[in-house]
């Protein structure tokens, strides 16, 4: 492909005509027309997604290297490129939309154009000559999108994974430490918004903590679904066009370009066609995103008042929470995990479509996918980690509202059940109920238990043992 300089364009060429590029992009006439075409998103794709492709890519090149299928200038030099974009480099020269058609070809195509004109670049050559580095004959040698994109959004996401992982396990460490900081507490549990019985509110903080540790395992474990991978398979999984022993030695190259232990697919062509491991990590994103804002939601009821509501804790003032009522503080932060998780569980709707909608031996709506799986991971980590700082590290616990709940309940009747046995203890809770004070009130008048058969039994350690000792 040869180019023009004219003014601050250049003129760059493909089957479908002439197109003018400006004179210092480093993308090229397949990334301009991709472009215009897909006026969608008003995004690029995502970041992690190109680090990753810059990652296949270099992997790519490398093992073309050492088979000598690239002269060592050429190879060294699409190398570097690939590592500038890996650092962060050239992003403003990704120019496509993150929704496109072609199963992600414009973006491996831009990816393709941006590598070559900086490595041709750093041989000598102007943008746009194309030389000595040819984005299809040297860049995308020996590859296919269809090999190329889906390899790169499974790298992406499991560097994603790997954050999220480290968010919820900082989180889970957050809610044991108020477990155990609450763990004196008595307050009320509640089943369906009605009071139920007693309990300690460091159990609560218990119960929060060992979601988040169900969430921390399964997205730790989840990370091997990505680990096969098609690259070597070209375009449906057959190798076509590429020689045999780069398709033994490439995904060994990439598992050192990524640090990730990648094995080739058994069945190269179902990896091409099918992207139902990617269903099933966004399965596990929504579990966790579910958790995620029920406990952002319990966080905040509890928080609720600080006079008129359960105010049984009290969330970190963050910002003034209203334009109109001075000092009123809302839990913002609950209510912004909440928006993430709900956003995040969204994105497994889009993950099915576009996972199920793939036809024969190729998925045309790996971009789609791409896009939401990937927001969805980020936007989780995100969402973790301000939730674990900005709230529940500064929760602290109304000690005196929890205990007067707890004693005015009625609810406390159940811990003396099996002294009193239950028809006693109902009639108990009635004659509480009709002489409006509470049950520990009425049970000390009426002789029921003394003071300290009282304290012993709604203690919290006795409140939190397993069960009675008869």
């Amino acid at each position: 492909m040869q180019s023009a300089e004219n003014g601050h364009f250049r003129t760059e060429r493909d089957f479908l005509g002439e197109k003018a590029i400006p004179a210092d992009a480093l993308y090229g006439v397949h990334a301009a027309r991709a472009a215009e075409n897909f006026p969608l998103s008003g995004r690029p794709p995502h970041f992690e997604l190109i680090t990753a492709m810059g990652r296949v890519k270099s992997a790519c090149a490398k093992a073309n290297l050492e088979l000598g299928l690239l002269d060592e200038d050429i190879g060294e030099a699409v190398i570097a490129a690939c590592g500038e974009l890996i650092d962060g480099g050239h992003r403003g020269d990704i120019i496509v939309d993150a929704l496109q058609g072609g199963a992600g070809t414009s973006t491996n195509m831009n990816v393709n154009e941006v590598l070559a004109n900086r490595a041709g670049e750093m041989l000598g050559d102007p943008r746009g000559a194309y030389r000595r580095v040819d984005p299809l004959a040297h860049v995308n040698l020996n590859q296919s999108t269809n090999d190329v994109y889906p390899t790169a959004i499974k790298a992406a996401a499991v560097s994603l994974l790997r954050a999220l992982e480290k968010e919820i396990a900082a989180l889970q460490s957050a809610f044991q430490e108020k477990e155990q900081a609450f763990s004196d507490i008595i307050r009320i549990g509640r089943t369906q918004l009605q009071e139920a019985a007693p309990m300690s509110l460091g159990a609560a903080f218990s119960a929060w903590a060992e979601a988040f540790s169900r969430d921390r395992w399964r997205v730790f474990k989840c990370e091997e679904r990505l680990r096969v991978v098609n690259l070597g398979g070209t375009a449906v999984g057959t190798g076509l066009g590429a020689p045999r022993d780069y398709i033994f030695l490439v995904v060994e190259k990439l598992r050192e370009a990524t640090g990730i232990g990648f094995s080739r697919a058994e069945n190269l062509v179902d990896a091409t066609q099918n992207l139902d491991a990617f269903v099933e990590v966004s399965g596990i994103l929504k579990a966790m995103a579910v958790n995620l804002f029920k406990t952002s939601s319990d966080i905040r009821l509890l928080g609720s008042g600080p006079t008129a509501g359960l105010g049984e804790l009290v969330l970190p003032a963050v910002q003034a929470g209203s334009s109109i009522l001075p000092g009123k503080v809302n839990p913002v932060i609950c209510e912004a995990a909440g928006q993430a998780a709900m956003k995040a569980a969204a994105a497994d709707y889009l993950v099915t479509q576009a996972a199920q909608n793939g036809q024969l031996e190729l998925n045309a709506f790996a971009p789609l996918l791409a896009d939401a799986l990937l927001e969805a991971l980020s936007l989780l980590a995100a969402a973790v980690r301000m939730f674990r700082t900005r709230c529940v590290q500064g929760l602290e616990a109304d000690r005196e509202v929890c205990e007067r709940h707890a004693r005015q309940s009625p609810a406390m009747a159940v811990a003396m059940a099996p002294t009193l046995g239950y028809a006693r203890t109902a009639e108990l809770a009635l004659a509480a109920k009709q002489a409006g004070k509470s049950v520990l009130e009425t049970a000390a008048e009426q002789g029921l238990m003394d003071d300290e058969s009282l304290k012993r039994l709604l203690s919290a350690e006795a409140m939190m043992e397993l069960g009675y000792r008869r």
